[in-house]
């Protein structure tokens, strides 16, 4: 079995064909630092984020999360920096998704001026934020009722955008709004909105079972210029779907990151436990739930991989490809980090313990993004089309 120089877990699938060796050169690279500079202390989650995207910045690994014009973003490579970074430490992970994810739509459809706000966001001066989900619209964006109205110089831009990653400490946001082309999805647009922009007003920040930094953003009487139009007026849909196109295969990819890590507490645990004189790893349910979550996570390494394989080698969409990936990796890293928890004994549930902390942390992974039955439709959909 192949170590990477930042831990226990087993790097052989690096060899797959989906991988050049730029993959395997950076994998190894990331993994050395990962051990060097992570985890970090969460005490304070929003300083802990903060010098999170400072030190990706610092380590050039940010440079990855976004392209400039005339660049690719490589998915592959996104989701290996992912599942990395979520095996060391959940929190980094968040870091770096949110610094591509929230520039996302720049790094695909934006203006050179845009994009000087994702030369900041890839070295981490400036922290980024994607504003889609509000209270009555999660997974059905076409339900959105923040309202992007022309006026002299600009947008008016009036509503409210609840559960967004980054919120309170972005520097900058994507917001979707309703421009009114046509109904439903068809009236949508995407905007550029810098965190100081007056009328802006974080309302509530938001607390989970795994803390990041997120919030309530409330928009009343705000006005952007002309410029801050992220691609074609109405085109908000599918830059968002664009977006998330590509980085929901990387969802996958922390997920497998996740239940990679705690393969390998399990595994530790197993090994050093004894009970009536064995080791567990010596009974053959022990083994048998081993090789059930070893089996899981091969399994969705192959469907996250063949999915940023097919993105970064051309495919338009991959949209089928991606929904599988997010939602077995998701749902199978949960099942992989309960075995570990169940393994652990009460040490399982002590707080702060690894395998707790990555039991909170998995949870959200399967709602985020297009929670799993939204994932299940999709999926259905292409299937029957």
């Amino acid at each position: 079995m192949n170590q990477d120089e930042g831990g226990m877990s087993d790097t052989s699938f690096l060899d797959w064909p989906f991988f050049e060796a730029r993959h395997r050169d950076l994998a190894a690279a990331l993994g050395a630092w990962c051990g060097a500079h992570l985890p970090v202390d969460h005490g304070d989650v929003d300083a802990a984020c903060r010098g999170l995207v400072a030190m990706l910045g610092d380590g050039g690994w940010l440079q990855h999360s976004g392209a400039a014009a005339g660049e690719r973003l490589d998915v592959r490579t996104l989701c290996l920096i992912r599942e990395t970074l979520a095996r060391h430490d959940g929190l980094a992970d968040f870091a770096f998704a949110m610094q591509g994810l929230g520039m996302g739509a720049v790094s695909l459809f934006g203006t050179p001026m845009q994009q000087e706000w994702l030369a900041r966001t890839r070295t981490g001066a400036a922290i980024a934020g994607f504003a889609l989900t509000e209270p009555g619209s999660g997974s059905d964006v076409a339900a959105t009722t923040t309202t992007a109205t022309r006026v002299q110089g600009g947008w008016l831009i009036e509503g409210e955008k609840t559960w967004i990653s980054n919120g309170g400490i972005a520097d900058v946001y994507v917001v979707f709004a309703r421009t009114g082309e046509a109904p439903g999805a068809k009236g949508l647009s995407a905007f550029l909105m810098p965190a100081d922009t007056p009328g802006l007003e974080v309302v509530e920040r938001l607390e989970v079972i795994a803390p990041h930094p997120l919030a309530t953003l409330r928009m009343a009487g705000m006005v952007l210029p002309e410029a801050a139009l992220v691609g074609d007026q109405g085109a908000g849909f599918r830059i968002a779907m664009s977006v998330l196109d590509v980085f929901r295969s990387t969802v996958g990819a922390a997920a497998l990151g996740f239940a990679r890590r705690a393969l390998d507490e399990a595994l530790a645990r197993v090994k050093a436990r004894r009970i009536q004189g064995q080791a567990l790893a010596e009974l053959q349910m022990v083994q048998g739930h081993l090789a059930d979550m070893a089996l899981k996570i091969d399994a969705a390494a192959l469907l996250v991989y063949r999915a940023a394989w097919a993105k970064d080698n051309g495919a338009a969409r991959v949209t089928r490809e991606a929904a599988m990936a997010k939602l077995y990796a998701t749902e199978a890293a949960q099942e992989v980090i309960d075995m570990a928890v169940q393994l652990h004994g009460g040490d399982g549930v002590r707080h702060g313990s690894v395998v707790e902390s990555l039991y909170r942390e998995i949870r959200a992974l399967r709602i985020y993004e297009g929670a799993s039955d939204v994932q299940r439709v999709v999926i259905a959909r292409s299937v029957l089309g």
